[in-house]
This record gives structure tokens, sequence and C-alpha cells, in this order.
């Protein structure tokens, strides 16, 4: 599971980063000291739960949750305890009153682990006739892609440019590399860095740092290195 901390207390978010390093299923992709930092990464990069304080500067925790269309799992850690039956009105994972013992964080870190579990196993199931297409829009059309057509994906700002099995030319489209990325399988394709999806069958090397597409070398991000290091079978990349 990915995950992020958002605190505005430099210490508790440093303990709090600490104690999730000692989770091996969690993936932490970064700390924030306000929501809005953490709403950068929540747009290009998959975040599965979020660790969250509740009083912070410019936008609340529950401000915060309350503007997600999409809600990752949120675990509440905060100072009061006041805001649980607000909290848990949100559909919030646990709620953790500071100081947290390890003992008390891992329980709830359980607790998500299981639901984003259960989850998985619903997509899994929903979707066991797999698509084999996405459509986007181009020149006010929509234009059908063939996963299997795919080699990479390359995100530029905001346009994607898709590049296809030669001789087919790659196609450019104005859209978000993560809304192209919650479109693929992901049995097939694989996050490689913050500018890179690639499609795994046309995978021919991997080092530490990159990742080969025939002649093709594309890098590897430190954030996703654990990702490829799983599709190896290696827990260290």
């Amino acid at each position: 599971m990915t995950c992020i901390t958002i605190d505005d207390e430099p210490l508790a978010l440093q303990l709090l980063q600490d104690n999730i390093s000692r989770i091996p299923y969690l993936q932490h992709l970064g700390g924030y000291r306000n929501a809005l930092e953490a709403l950068k990464v929540m747009a290009d990069t998959q975040v599965d739960l979020i660790f969250l304080d509740i009083q912070m500067p410019m936008l609340t925790g529950l401000e915060f949750v309350k503007t997600l269309d999409k809600k990752p799992l949120i675990i509440l850690i905060t100072a009061y305890k006041q805001y649980a039956l607000e909290g848990y009105d949100l559909d919030i994972t646990d709620y953790l009153v500071k100081p947290v013992a390890f003992d008390r964080l891992l329980r709830a870190c359980n607790r998500a682990k299981e639901q984003f579990d259960l989850q998985q196993n619903k997509k899994t199931e929903a979707g066991s006739a797999e698509k084999t297409y996405m459509f986007l829009t181009a020149d006010y059309k929509q234009v059908k892609i063939l996963f299997a057509d795919i080699t990479y994906i390359e995100g530029l700002r905001d346009y994607v440019r898709i590049h296809l099995k030669l001789p087919a030319r790659p196609l450019l489209f104005r859209t978000g590399l993560r809304s192209i990325e919650m479109n693929l399988p992901a049995s097939k394709f694989i996050r490689i860095h913050k500018s890179y999806i690639v499609a795994i069958e046309h995978i021919t090397s991997v080092n530490k740092t990159s990742i080969f597409l025939g002649d093709l070398e594309l890098p590897i991000g430190d954030t996703f290195r654990p990702a490829v290091g799983n599709l190896l079978g290696k827990k260290d990349l």
C-alpha cells in the first residue's frame, strides 16, 4: 500500500514516518506540512492511505477530507479527542490520539490493510472480464487505444504522449498521467517514474536505475523503485 503523511509539526511527522518504515506492507511516498502540498503528489500518484493531522494551517484535516472526490483510506492522528465522531462520519478507517504507541498504530494500519485488500478483491472480481482498450479525447473526437498496442506512456505536464508499437506514430492527448494510469489494467502496466508508465510485456531488462524496452532506456524514479522490485520478485531493487 502506498501512503503519505500530513502533519504541520515536524517532530510528529518524523516520528510517524519512522514508525511507518517499520511496517513492511506500507510504501511511504512523502511527508507534508499541509494538505495543499499533499494534493500535488495525489494528482500524479496513486495514494492508497493518508495519515492525517486535524489542526493545520490553511486547511484542517477534516476540511481536506471533505474536498476529496475519490478518498483514499484515511487514518486521523490528532491531539484532540472531540473530532472523533465527525471523523467517523467521513468514513475514516481509524482515529488515533497523540501520543500514539506503535502497537496502536500497527492495529490501525492492519485495519487499513484489510479494507484495502477487500477493495482490491472487489476490483479483481469486477474486472475479471478485463477491458482491452480505452477511449481518449483528441480533436473533439474519441480515439480508441488498444492496451496491447501501447509500449509506454510519457507524461508532459498537461499532456501525455502514448507510444505505440512500430510503425504507428505516438499519439498526444491533453490529459494527466494519473488519469491515464487509473484506466490501465494493473496487471499489464507499471508506473516507473513520475513521467513514465510502461507496458510490462515490452520490458526486456532492468537495472537499479533504468528499465529497458529493447534499445530504449527509461529511468526508474526513487518513489517507484519498490513497485519495480515487487514486479521482479525482489524486495530491494
